[in-house]
């Protein structure tokens, strides 16, 4: 079954990338190759809280999380070189996809009061990261049985060369833009 962001990507967003940017070639066009999602815990880590985690991110991703671990060590923050500090997931392909369509249409239109996702947020090289304040807007998590509310950061990293060429990309796909 070929994903329905996929399909809107081939059947949408090309044709409409080619024609504005002058593309003569198909793969010249700017393509999504990775999203990054990772959930950091900012208390003094137990066994617990990174299961929960790593637990939350499974069901949100439809994979395996890596553990994270502290590269250097930080005495003010209590941190310890090779700590674990957190839970993170590369989608590629076909996950990759359905991710970005739950993501862009199931769980931003759940957020209270949300106007959209902010422009700004580009790095200059085509990669888009969103930061998230709390897991239960994602449908796989009840909220009933969270223990604590964690944020996560997202970073959408494409293949467009400037940060205008990512954001047409990713409206043409439905990425709900503020104003």
């Amino acid at each position: 079954m070929i994903a329905t962001m996929k399909d809107k990507y081939e059947k949408t967003a090309v044709p409409a990338l080619k024609e504005s940017y002058g593309y003569a070639n198909p793969m010249q066009v700017p393509r999504i190759t990775k999203v990054v999602i990772n959930m950091s815990v900012n208390t003094k880590v137990d066994k617990d809280t990174l299961k929960w985690v790593s637990e939350d991110l499974a069901k949100i991703s439809g994979q395996r999380p890596a553990i994270t671990k502290a590269r250097k060590s930080i005495s003010n923050f209590a941190l310890r070189e090779g700590m674990p500090i957190g839970a993170k997931v590369t989608l590629r392909g076909a996950r990759m996809y359905e991710f970005l369509d739950r993501l862009i249409n199931i769980a931003l239109p759940r957020i209270r009061d949300f106007r959209g996702v902010p422009v700004k947020s580009f790095d200059g090289r085509g990669t888009y990261t969103l930061g998230l304040k709390e897991q239960t807007i994602f449908p796989e998590i009840n909220p009933d049985t969270v223990k604590r509310s964690q944020g996560m950061d997202i970073s959408i990293v494409t293949t467009a060369e400037t940060d205008t060429e990512a954001r047409d990309l990713l409206r043409s796909l439905g990425m709900p833009f503020a104003s």
